[in-house]
């Protein structure tokens, strides 16, 4: 997402936790009850905190269109390519939706149990017991959309979700040996402490009327509570040892975020009366967020509890001229973000600073502009330039403070990433064609870096950073019926400012940033029958600059996954292939990062199948 973190959203409610990042948000709903996923790429003026990238918004299923009873059942099992017994697992999911007039109603829950997972050399691939895994782990789903309409232009939606997702704690990690190429594994065991979970709940209620006044009004209030236990081990884990509870070496514990979060939005989009050329839209964001990270085997708070409050008017304009040939967008935002912390007293590890709590507030006008020429319809290039605003991983700044005298009031640590963000672009869609190419840069005076300590937790440090990239996308129809043939690239490089100078000179390593990329992909659809094969290339990377480790360098690798789905009148039958040539390969967030940790060498998943029923009715 232009090299930046985006903004992970369910029908517009931020699931992410910029106070204390716990990696879970794109963990907190099951895609059973997902109808589409809306990307919106960059900034702009109708974009909160924590949207720098841009935005991934997954938009549950909608109401029923027609009286009476109506929905989905689906079934499925999948399992590595050896079928060994520990590797099967299955999901099952249900939605029944009910119309009367005015009145709708949808209900559902999904159940999916995961084995673990083996790579291409049927070896356990590793567990992660500290951060959490997919693998080995039961999740359930429940999701409720509840709606009336006041009119016909006018609605009233309820939607409330809820999503678990459990390690069964069966297994504990095997070192690998980087120096023997040997992955990390895993063998049948009890992890210490609580295994690794996150849980997220939502609620959401809605009013839109498309036609009010001539416009289109939209009004939502949520609230949003999550959350993320990780596992715990005594000996990676230093950083909970404490004397004054347990001899050093020999203390036990594992830490927990809690995070709560509401919040609301009023927007309202019409086209000026006299200039219908010109389309305005005006709203507000509000959010509430208040996070800590707690130790819960000893009971210490780690990051302090925080509360964060933004406030953000938003203004958008979009005026097309010369029958759609030229137009022209700008926008306005102006956050007013407020973060208040109480005293507070770091763990031993960090000397037990401690650290005056305070309330600093931040504000900022946001711009963005943009303009897209269209001589010929369906070829289009365009020019913009965004502002985005987010804050930083404050917990992890918090929790790191070791020296005294740091006053939270002006420890400017914690102060806001602003990003600006250019873009340069031309869009084709004619005929069987169609192609983008985008050339973006972005640049951020003080930016987040994620930088591992020998014990393998990650600090953050503020750094100036500069990002640039390319992607370009090609998708045509072939003469032949319902084949389709596409690719698409990207390009993505970054550097900061490693020694303070203002200059960035040194690349950003494999926590920060992707590597390139190549898709290629072939689909068929035609009658009952639908297929698809896709390639992805993962691009190998040096790394360069002062402060590098060419350990860290990345190999590269190429994943090929495919699928067929055949629609019967008793409901689609699908089968899929994930790894379909079963490569063998270290996956990249290992090859890149904590070179001498051989706990941390993790292979990727080998060949596996998941073979499915999906019925509707």
């Amino acid at each position: 997402m232009r090299g930046r973190s985006p903004l992970y959203a369910i029908n517009g409610i931020p699931q992410s936790t910029p106070l204390r990042d716990g990696s879970r948000d794109g963990f907190t709903i099951d895609a059973f009850f997902i109808d589409r996923v809306e990307l919106i790429f960059g900034s702009n003026a109708l974009q909160g905190i924590g949207g720098t990238g841009g935005i991934v918004n997954q938009v549950t299923v909608g109401a029923p269109r027609q009286d009476g009873i109506s929905g989905r059942a689906l079934i499925q099992g999948t399992a590595a390519d050896g079928f060994e017994s520990d590797s099967i697992g299955g999901k099952t999911a249900g939605l029944v939706q009910y119309k009367s007039e005015r009145f709708d109603a949808s209900v559902g829950a999904a159940y999916e149990r995961r084995g673990v997972f083996y790579d291409a050399e049927d070896r356990r691939v590793g567990i992660n017991l500290t951060q959490g895994e997919t693998q080995d782990t039961a999740t359930l789903s429940l999701f409720g959309r509840f709606g009336y309409a006041l009119s016909d232009s006018a609605r009233l939606d309820l939607i409330a979700s809820r999503f678990e997702l459990k390690s069964d704690g069966d297994y504990v990690a095997a070192n690998g040996d980087r120096l023997r190429d040997l992955p990390t594994s895993a063998v049948i065991g009890t992890p210490p402490g609580v295994p690794a979970a996150n849980r997220t709940e939502s609620v959401a209620l809605s009013l839109t009327d498309s036609a009010l006044w001539g416009g289109n009004l939209i009004t939502q209030v949520f609230w949003n509570r999550s959350r993320d236990t990780f596992g715990g081990e005594i000996a990676p884990v230093a950083t909970f040892q404490d004397p004054l509870i347990a001899p050093v070496g020999t203390l036990f514990d594992q830490s927990q975020n809690r995070s709560r979060k509401y919040g609301g939005k009023i927007s309202y989009e019409r086209s000026v009366p006299g200039l219908e050329a010109l389309t305005t839209i005006v709203g507000i964001d509000a959010l509430w967020d208040k996070t800590e990270q707690r130790l819960i085997a000893t009971d210490r708070v780690w990051v302090p509890p925080t509360d964060f409050r933004s406030l953000a008017p938003f203004a958008q304009a979009n005026l097309a001229l010369f029958d759609k040939v030229l137009r022209f967008a700008a926008g306005v935002r102006y956050e007013d973000v407020r973060i208040t912390i109480n005293d507070y007293t770091t763990l031993a590890t960090s000397n037990r600073v401690k650290v005056a709590g305070g309330s600093p507030r931040f504000s900022d006008t946001l711009l963005n502009g943009g303009v897209i020429v269209e001589p010929v319809p369906g070829i289009r290039a365009y020019a913009s330039y965004a502002e985005g605003y987010t804050v930083p991983d404050v917990g992890r700044i918090t929790r790191a403070v070791n020296r005294s005298g740091v006053d939270i009031d002006t420890f400017l640590d914690i102060s806001p990433i602003v990003s600006n963000n250019r873009e340069l672009g031309i869009e084709i869609k004619r005929g069987p064609l169609d192609a983008s190419a985008t050339y973006f840069w972005s640049s951020s005076d003080k930016g987040q870096l994620l930088i591992a300590r020998p014990d393998g937790i990650f600090d953050v440090q503020r750094q100036r950073v500069k990002i640039e990239g390319i992607e370009i996308n090609l998708s045509v129809m072939t003469p032949i019926e319902g084949l389709k043939l596409s690719t698409g690239y990207a390009h993505l490089s970054g550097r900061f400012d490693s020694n303070g100078d203002d200059v960035v000179d040194t690349d950003l390593d494999g926590a920060n940033i992707s590597p390139d990329r190549l898709n290629l992909a072939a689909s068929y659809a035609k009658g009952p029958l639908s297929a698809r094969v896709q390639t992805q290339v993962y691009f190998s990377r040096k790394f360069r600059g002062l402060v590098r480790d060419p350990r860290n360098d990345f190999g590269g690798y190429t994943l090929t996954d495919a699928s067929v789905r055949y629609q019967t009148g008793i409901g689609a039958l699908t089968l899929s292939v994930q790894n379909l040539f079963d490569r063998q390969y270290i996956t990249y967030a290992s090859d890149t990062q904590r070179p001498t940790d051989n706990t941390f060498y993790f292979a990727g998943r080998g060949r596996s199948f998941t073979l499915g029923w999906d019925y509707r009715f």
